[in-house]
């Protein structure tokens, strides 16, 4: 199996500065959002060279470059740009996983019957559909792939994609000589994306570059019981992406984006915005593409008078196409806005089937329970993402070592509905 990577650096810090660009040449970092940790998000290469970082605290940032510009973040232009890209992936029949904005994988052996019979054949017309200046690789696994990218360049007059493509079997000698801090990224997504603690994994490469651990092959070469002894379970998963192991591509579900927006006359606020909310709401629901699907959980976005977005999530208990039931949801989160909004705007995140629930005749304890318990995941999951519900597997009880004891795997969809 071949997955094809698409990377494009600082894509958040691209879509805060618009057509601006010209900032990216002097030392800039995304600020942190209102009520977030107060670390710095995406950096220029000017602000790397004085070793700011992605994540760094941001007392440390202006001890490293007092001349450091903190521009405001736009999570929402962020993210409709970055969907716009994804969709144009799924244009030509791929399955893409994208867990942040300017990274996405997809499965490319599917798609050789389509676009060539050659795997670089299939990540050119990758690169055509998206229509935009990124880095693009093909690799056995997913991590190996971004690794690809990450050392891809440009090249010639016409500054066309260079294609890499690591064959099979030698993923290993290819992550070999590569930096051990590749794994940081990759580390803070896992631990972010199952609940753990997301500075767990800074520390983890800071601490093996201190041990003098500079390579991935260096961290591959160590004895696998100490590294579960140094670093535990997250030390573990290092070790696995070193030598060329990785998790399944989890392809998202195709869906058709809901959304709808509406532009306000001045800098609203209060009563303004609340009268605005149900005005989004009651053209959400009475969208013919919604085909009579209840919500389970939405998207509110607003552009902010003194610049920048801002955005929230509200996920429902059960899902609904009650207004009223929204607005409950809703509300709430508009005491949040930090700024007056000259726009705002609603998207439907993650729908229920269409089709009512059908009510059982005889009340039967142990179903009323699996249908809860079911319905209870899919609220997790609507919330927190899909690796947010894992089911813990008995592997080595009798091990000496407690990181082999069991084991996370993804809960089965239908175990809870059986």
């Amino acid at each position: 199996m071949t997955v094809g990577s698409v990377l494009i650096p600082r894509f958040s810090l691209l879509a805060a500065v618009g057509g601006r660009r010209e900032m990216l040449t002097k030392p800039i970092a995304l600020a942190p959002e209102p009520g977030r940790e107060q670390a710095v998000g995406e950096v220029s290469g000017a602000a790397e060279a004085f070793g700011i970082r992605s994540g760094m605290a941001v007392s440390e940032a202006l001890g490293r470059c007092p001349r450091l510009i903190l521009h405001p973040p736009d999570p929402g232009r962020t993210a409709s740009g970055w969907e716009r890209i994804v969709r144009r992936l799924e244009s030509i029949g791929a399955e893409v996983e994208s867990g942040r904005a300017g990274e996405a994988f997809f499965a490319v052996d599917g798609l050789r019957g389509i676009w060539g019979p050659r795997r670089e054949d299939v990540l050119a017309r990758a690169a055509r559909a998206i229509g935009t200046p990124a880095r693009i690789a093909g690799a056995p696994n997913r991590f190996c792939a971004r690794a690809a990218a990450t050392m891809t360049r440009r090249r010639g007059r016409n500054r066309r994609p260079a294609i890499r493509v690591v064959p099979a079997g030698s993923e290993r000698d290819f992550l070999a000589p590569l930096p051990v801090a590749l794994l940081d990224r990759d580390l803070r997504d896992r631990t972010a994306s199952s609940g753990r603690d997301d500075a767990r994994a800074g520390r983890l490469v800071a601490t093996l570059e201190r041990l003098g651990v500079d390579s991935l092959g260096d961290l591959a070469g160590l004895p696998r019981i100490a590294i579960a002894d140094r670093f535990g379970a997250l030390g573990l998963e290092a070790h696995d992406l070193a030598r060329g192991l990785d998790t399944p591509l989890r392809p998202r579900t195709p869906h058709e984006d809901l959304v709808q927006a509406i532009g306000l006359p001045e800098a609203a606020y209060g009563a303004q915005l609340e009268r605005a909310l149900d005005l989004l709401i009651e053209r959400l629901l009475g969208d013919p593409r919604r085909s009579g699907r209840a919500i389970r959980s939405l998207g509110l976005e607003a552009r902010l008078a003194g610049g920048g977005s801002w955005s929230a999530t509200a996920v429902l208990r059960s899902a609904s196409g009650s207004p009223e039931r929204l607005r409950l949801a809703l509300a709430p989160k508009l005491a949040q806005l930090t700024a007056p909004a000259t726009a705002l705007a609603l998207r439907a995140v993650a729908t229920a089937p269409s089709g009512g629930a059908q009510q059982a005749l005889g009340e039967d304890p142990a179903e009323r329970r699996r249908e809860r318990l079911a319905e209870a995941i899919r609220q997790v999951r609507a919330a927190a993402g899909r690796d947010a519900v894992l089911r813990v597997l008995d592997v080595d009880p009798g091990s000496r070592v407690p990181e082999r004891w069991a084991a996370l795997a993804p809960y089965n969809d239908h175990g809870a509905e059986r």
